[in-house]
């Protein structure tokens, strides 16, 4: 048996993630060395990874904003700085998942729901309102000429299609808002789309500030 564990990212963490990350997307060019590093100096708390003995197998990068800045349009690289995640706001009561991967060859082993738990825990822990994504329509391209975005993701939702992300996403919790045109343009296989999902925090209590923990125990 060879455990999956969930933990902080870490800095020697990071060139095994650039390499995970070329792997599960080799269309789309991945995050560099000091984005990450500006990620985990910007927020380290909201950075997490899945490893077992073998080593690494997943992350989940989230930022706080404040989401009525955000709320009416945004892309990818508007909401995170670019990967940099300068717009981590911790006056924010919004935790915005930036990115989550796993390695492609463990697909159903738990990883994905076990770094959408650690990012639960993280809401919890820190009295945050949601959890705010936008996530790919990688299942799109085999429709895009038959619907429009919203007719495949509605056909998702009532359960008349799956989608690898999107299914996966609803499973967790989160519930469908709208869809995000041009949210990664290069995104070739989501056609430039992504579905705005939410997770309301069931514990949140807005008469309690936000906290911000030295470290979260995912």
């Amino acid at each position: 048996m060879n455990p999956i564990r969930i933990r902080s990212t870490q800095p020697d963490d990071l060139p095994a993630l650039i390499a995970l990350q070329e792997r599960v997307y080799p269309d789309i060019p991945p995050w560099d060395l000091h984005k990450l590093q500006a990620q985990l100096a910007v927020f380290p708390q909201g950075q997490i990874v899945a490893e077992d003995d073998n080593g690494l197998l997943g992350c989940a990068s989230s930022l706080i904003v404040l989401w009525d800045d955000w709320s009416e349009d945004h892309n990818w690289s508007e909401i995170t700085g670019d990967g940099s995640f300068n717009n981590h706001n911790p006056a924010g009561r919004t935790l915005y998942g930036a990115e989550v991967f796993v390695d492609p060859t463990r697909h159903g082993a738990g990883i994905g729901h076990l770094l959408y738990q650690g990012r639960r825990t993280l809401c919890r822990a820190m009295n945050l309102k949601r959890i705010i994504a936008c996530g790919r329509l990688p299942g799109y391209h085999r429709h895009a000429e038959q619907m429009s975005p919203e007719l495949y993701v509605q056909n998702v939702v009532w359960g008349d299609l799956s989608d690898p992300v999107l299914s996966f996403q609803l499973k967790e919790g989160f519930s469908y808002c709208r869809i995000m045109d041009g949210y990664i343009p290069e995104d070739i296989e989501s056609r430039g789309n992504a579905a705005l999902i939410v997770w309301l925090n069931p514990e949140y209590d807005p008469e309690q500030p936000t906290i911000i923990p030295e470290e979260v125990s995912p």
